[in-house]
């Protein structure tokens, strides 16, 4: 399992390359991109910081209860940082597993808990000019 803070541009298609295993039959990968709208204001840009090291220790909780939860056979993630553009990714989230019920809740679970539990920032810019810094909390509406 393994886990990446990028100061530079993800590669969805470069993290999911050589990432597989033989017992896996099912690949599954989420790719959050930036958007260009949040909460009724037009975004033009966002900036991530992370506290690397509580990162990486909550990062190896969740995949051990990802593991635990689901028939696993291996998890990648990776989160941005820095400043990023309109549709650059942000997060990406890669599971493998024998069968693809598995590796979707799998996949859910773990960028769910990316998100809840990461040390992780963003100030966004908007097109008005202002800006705001907020913490990445999930915004999801639906589970």
């Amino acid at each position: 399992m393994t886990f990446i803070l990028a100061p530079t541009l993800l590669d969805p298609a470069q993290l999911g390359a050589n990432f597989n295993a033989p017992g896996a039959g099912a690949f599954v990968c989420f790719a959050g991109r930036v958007r260009d709208h949040n909460d009724g204001k037009s975004v033009v840009a966002l900036d991530y910081e992370a506290y690397e090291p509580l990162c990486r220790a909550e990062m190896e909780k969740i995949f051990q209860e990802a593991k635990n939860r689901f028939a696993v056979i291996d998890i990648k993630a990776a989160h941005r940082t820095g400043k990023l553009k309109i549709g650059e990714p942000a997060v990406w989230v890669g599971v493998l597993a024998a069968h693809r019920d598995e590796a979707f809740a799998a996949c859910r679970y773990t960028v769910d808990e990316l998100k809840k539990r990461l040390p992780i920032w963003k100030k966004e810019y908007y097109a008005d000019g202002s800006s705001q810094w907020s913490y990445c909390a999930d915004h999801s509406h639906a589970h």
